[in-house]
């Protein structure tokens, strides 16, 4: 009997390794991939890249996919005759054309993650945002240059904490900076009323009000989320009506003493808008851990540019690391093989996708 061939893509440290070799004696074949090809669906990636990501991909039951690393738009999916199953990890992943796939019978399983608080991405946010108040990358840079101090820190503390979205994550970081700094948290996003801010304030443990009276989530306007606050925090889900949302309409009504941060998603802010914006250094500084493209070109303006000089802003980047803890790397994992074991018993699995999410 043929063996059952899984893919693992986009495991660049391998962490998925020790989890699924547990599958090899029971049948299954278990190819590791630790790089990632350009999305098929990507209006800048060459035919013969979409090619070779289908020669890759063509001869597997079975794929397992970490987030958005690899999109799989209906285009790609229907050039893939073995695919039997396909994972991935989260409640919901909007790179994933379900329906397509459901139209082939082929189911789409994803995993809860274990709840902790403050969550990983939570925790990636607020470091984000203490590393360009503080400086922290750049006067690491100097101090092993032999250098000392060459800029001034910037204050949190009673500042104005802007969050674009409060779902679970913007409540998480806004909680954070309320308490730890003192900042006021405004909040804006399409749909947000006072209302459900409150019952976010509430359930998060916070008065609804100050001892002043102000709101301690208040909701504004777009428009005065951008012209007030000190730090902007991008909390999005990413969807088509997300997708390109923040422009430079936006970016450039910032502060010029203004950080920008985004731990969601790349696609979310116009990229080119915000590198502009970086460039011309009309606000202090800009963290990433998410961009356009992942991983992030090497032909990237972002890391091609001397950054915090010559009027350029400063630019702190991390590598989407958000989410990659260890202990919740390994359960997404280990949650993602139950499933395998699941489907080829014939039970239900956890997580099936009926949509474009959970």
């Amino acid at each position: 009997m043929a063996p059952i061939k899984i893919a693992v893509l986009d495991d660049y440290p391998k962490s998925s390794v020790p989890v699924f070799e547990k599958l090899q004696p029971l049948g299954f074949q278990v190819t590791t991939f630790t790089d990632t090809l350009l999305p098929y669906n990507h209006p800048n990636t060459p035919q013969d890249v979409k090619d070779e990501l289908v020669k890759r991909l063509e001869p597997f039951d079975i794929i397992s996919s970490m987030r958005e690393r690899t999109p799989f738009p209906a285009e790609l999916t229907n050039r893939l005759p073995n695919l039997k199953l396909l994972l991935t990890t989260g409640p919901r992943n909007a790179s994933i054309d379900v329906q397509a796939l459901s139209a082939r019978g082929i189911p789409v399983a994803g995993t809860i993650p274990e709840k902790r608080s403050p969550d990983s991405t939570t925790q990636h946010c607020v470091a984000l945002i203490l590393s360009l108040a503080r400086n922290i990358p750049q006067d690491d840079a100097v101090m092993k240059a032999g250098g000392w101090q060459t800029a001034f820190a910037t204050n949190l503390a009673g500042k104005v904490f802007g969050t674009i979205g409060l779902g679970r994550l913007g409540v998480s970081v806004s909680r954070i900076m309320h308490i730890a700094f003192g900042m006021k948290v405004v909040a804006w996003s399409t749909n947000l009323t006072q209302e459900a801010a409150d019952e976010k304030a509430k359930a998060a443990g916070l008065p609804v009000e100050g001892d002043n009276g102000e709101k301690t989530f208040k909701v504004v306007s777009r428009d005065e989320l951008f012209t007030s606050a000190d730090v902007v925090s991008v909390q999005l889900v990413l969807s088509d009506r997300s997708r390109g949302l923040i422009t430079a309409n936006d970016l450039r009504k910032l502060k010029r003493s203004a950080l920008f941060v985004n731990t969601a998603r790349g696609p979310i802010v116009v990229e080119d808008d915000l590198l502009e914006v970086a460039r011309e250094g009309l606000i202090r500084g800009v963290g990433l851990d998410v961009y356009e493209i992942e991983p992030l070109p090497t032909s990237s303006e972002w890391r091609k540019i001397k950054w915090g000089v010559e009027g350029r802003s400063q630019v702190v980047l991390s590598p989407h690391m958000g989410y990659v803890q260890e202990d919740h790397i390994t359960d997404m994992y280990q949650k993602q093989v139950e499933n395998i074991l699941r489907w080829h018993k014939g039970d239900t699995m956890d997580t099936v996708y009926s949509s474009n999410g959970y």
